[in-house]
């Protein structure tokens, strides 16, 4: 019994850390973009040029050459 509550316990925490790290990463990507919408200095061209730059820097680490479209 005690193995059952210890392993839920495991499963719980590890769970939590990575909806954590999946949350931080979200943030730092939508960051990016962010402060690419918001450069004044920036044409809008520009900063659609920017976003892309992240998106493309996005796929590089990642190695996704292409994103999965959304699906309603």
């Amino acid at each position: 019994m005690v193995t059952t509550a210890v392993s839920r316990e495991i499963v719980d925490v590890l769970a939590d850390e990575m909806a954590c790290g999946v949350d931080r990463a979200v943030a730092f990507w939508m960051s990016e973009i962010d402060q690419a919408l918001s450069d004044t200095q920036l044409t809008s061209l520009g900063r659609l040029y920017a976003i892309k730059e992240v998106v493309e820097r996005y796929k590089g680490l990642t190695g996704k050459s292409q994103l999965e479209t959304r699906r309603a």
